[in-house]
């Protein structure tokens, strides 16, 4: 697999183990346009190399694991014409379905660590990994509907499965960040762990599966991942079409000055 090709991630393979590092840690792990179609395209290539057995996936530095969509990114399509917008924002919804859809369809096992903050489009690389770690003192918000657009990425799909309809209401609607010992509590991550002892653990974990049956393990993804097609699938779709359509709205834009600004929100349709 030629993983140079890769400009904002990184990949190392040592005993059937592939780290792949999420390496944007000047802006905190944001995803730009071009990361972001790289998220689309690694696990496809993870799945089709056979000298990976499992993957972990961290972001670079000791801040983020990912802060979400880069703001520079999106206001330049603020920008566009409203046709060039329009193709803009369709391209986006798909990539943003690829980047979960092709998590799902990887058959083999995907571990997150997740070693800081982690929104957006972060987050939802962090939260449909098959087993997530998290530093306890790492913070993850979705964060959509701070922006001002509906929760789009993957939230819709897998909270509610994760830590039930309730908390996952609560903290979509409120965009409330949740600490790593917290989203364990409610089971939104698989495991939380002190922040020096985190890697160490993901590895661990992907050592011992990467000794494990392959077929037996890929095969219980498969047959676990059944549960996203119920309904997961079906909402996931309706969200990020939703999502999309936010951005034609006058809020989105408020709330990436707000956001950019550290200063709540003054959404014009809150007014």
């Amino acid at each position: 697999m030629d993983y140079q090709r890769y400009q904002h991630l990184l990949v190392d393979i040592r005993g059937g183990v592939a780290l792949v590092t999420i390496n944007r840690p000047e802006v905190m792990n944001a995803t730009n346009n071009r990361l972001h179609y790289e998220l689309t395209q690694i696990w496809g290539d993870i799945d089709q190399d056979p000298s990976v057995r499992v993957a972990v996936v961290t972001g670079a530095g000791d801040k983020a694991f990912s802060a979400g969509g880069d703001l520079v990114d999106m206001g330049d399509r603020q920008a566009l014409t409203r046709q060039a917008r329009f193709d803009a924002l369709v391209a986006l919804m798909k990539e943003a379905e690829e980047v979960v859809y092709s998590m799902v369809r990887c058959e083999k096992v995907i571990i997150s660590a997740i070693n800081g903050v982690a929104v957006g489009a972060g987050l939802a690389v962090a939260l449909m990994a098959d087993i997530s770690i998290i530093a306890e003192e790492a913070r993850l918000t979705d964060g959509h509907a701070r922006l001002g657009v509906a929760a789009g990425d993957h939230a819709a799909m897998i909270w509610p499965l994760l830590c039930g309809m309730a908390k996952a209401k609560y903290y979509l609607l409120t965009c409330d960040f949740v600490d790593g010992r917290e989203a364990e509590r409610i089971g939104l991550v698989s495991k939380a762990v002190p922040r020096a002892g985190l890697m160490d653990e993901a590895m661990r974990i992907a050592q011992q599966l990467a000794a494990g049956s392959q077929p037996a393990l890929r095969f219980t993804k498969r047959a676990l991942n059944q549960w996203l097609k119920l309904g997961g699938i079906t909402a996931f779709d309706y969200s990020a079409a939703l999502e999309i359509m936010g951005f034609f709205s006058e809020d989105p834009a408020e709330g990436a000055r707000a956001i950019l600004e550290r200063r709540p929100p003054a959404f014009p349709s809150g007014a």
